[in-house]
């Protein structure tokens, strides 16, 4: 438990919650990254600029706190192929699962979407299967 931080967890939490319930009241929109991504290639000009602003606005903001705050390292214990690897099945989940944590996790439940909660039991118990897997039997 060294890194339960559940002060910032919440602030952070809230961040996200308000972010996404903003951008569904004023643009109609929901907070999925994998959409919002997927919507710029290619680009389109009736909504392309939000969309910008939004990834901008994702990345400033991670970027803003990690230089005000120093931290936290981010270190990799894998090589590029397995990052690689592992990002393109992200990406390919995400397409078949027709959204990505944050679209099902953050809006569709909140919306209390049913393909939204199969989808985040979903995520949840196949990441927990390959921190099992991972650690116990094959000793990562």
């Amino acid at each position: 438990m060294e890194n339960f931080t559940p002060i910032s967890a919440l602030i952070g939490g809230a961040l996200i919650g308000l972010s996404a319930a903003i951008l569904l009241a004023m643009n109609g929109r929901l907070a999925g990254i994998s959409g919002i991504m997927a919507g710029l290639v290619p680009p389109r000009q009736d909504d392309g600029a939000w969309r910008i602003l939004f990834i901008v606005g994702l990345i400033g903001g991670a970027g803003g706190w990690l230089a005000l705050t120093g931290g936290p390292v981010v270190a990799f214990d894998v090589g590029w192929p397995a990052l690689v690897i592992g990002g393109l099945l992200t990406g390919i989940g995400t397409r078949i699962g027709a959204g990505c944590t944050s679209g099902h996790g953050v809006c569709g439940l909140a919306r209390l979407s049913p393909r939204s909660i199969v989808a985040t039991v979903t995520f949840v118990a196949v990441g927990g299967l390959t921190v099992f897997v991972s650690r116990h039997l094959i000793g990562v």
